[in-house]
């Protein structure tokens, strides 16, 4: 008997550990139930990690309460990596949990797809032919379908090819088709077997003074009534943190 006394003890404390409760903070509590008057949702979509602008994801989820998440196409494992070892598959596998970590910090949800960052990509073409455009199409579908936004926010623009790498002109190309059809349940009808039909509501290209070439025709630019405006500098007194601060935390 004496032989087994230890063996049990030790059994014991394993299921005593794994039953230990999540303790929330009253603010923390406080801010999921602020969430529950919100039914918004905003779905962010870019083509790599570091693409996403967490100023903006931060503001709708901390701000706005909106259930807010991006869609990353791919792992980022075509990038380069300056402080280690690790590249293609294994710097994919660090930039996935970098995003994963991020969204902990911004309070956003975080999907990809099945494309591959193969490199730099001169157009749109080239990317869409190299990823196999149908396969990737349905995995922005896919998200659309379960996430279910109310609203997609597109980093970059669909209507520019050539002007920046290719994987950015094909993840909007993406985005604006999966917008057409995701409602359409002739398109990729096996996907309805998991989850329904989805038809958000609106689509924005999240433009910046980068697309304009200064500050200053930035500036003038969005005096047009066309541009939606975010005042992302907002303060959060439960956080005891500002949004660009929340943002910078989650880079």
């Amino acid at each position: 008997m004496r032989k087994f006394l230890p063996f049990l003890f030790l059994i014991l404390s394993f299921e005593l550990d794994a039953q230990s409760p999540q303790k929330l903070s009253a603010s923390a509590i406080y801010e999921k139930i602020e969430k529950l008057n919100f039914l918004g949702s905003v779905l962010y979509l870019a083509a790599h990690p570091d693409d996403e602008n967490t100023r903006l994801i931060s503001y709708f989820s901390n701000e706005k309460h909106a259930r807010t998440a991006y869609l990353s196409l791919t792992r980022g494992d075509g990038g380069q990596n300056l402080i280690g070892p690790q590249i293609r598959e294994q710097l994919g596998l660090i930039r996935t949990q970098e995003l994963l970590a991020a969204r902990k910090i911004d309070g956003g949800r975080q999907f990809f797809s099945r494309a591959n960052d193969f490199g730099y990509s001169k157009n749109p073409e080239e990317t869409l032919k190299t990823w196999n455009k149908n396969e990737v199409l349905s995995d922005v579908v896919w998200v659309i379908r379960n996430f279910k936004p109310d609203v997609i926010i597109n980093r970059f623009d669909h209507r520019t090819p050539g002007t920046t790498h290719g994987h950015h002109t094909a993840s909007a190309i993406l985005s604006v088709e999966a917008f057409e059809i995701t409602k359409d349940q002739s398109i990729f009808p096996q996907q309805l077997e998991y989850t329904t039909t989805w038809q958000p509501e609106r689509l924005f290209f999240n433009t910046s003074s980068w697309f304009f070439g200064s500050q200053e025709a930035f500036r003038e630019a969005t005096k047009d009534e066309k541009y939606l405006t975010f005042d992302t500098g907002v303060y959060f007194p439960l956080k005891g943190l500002s949004n660009p601060e929340i943002a910078s935390l989650s880079r």
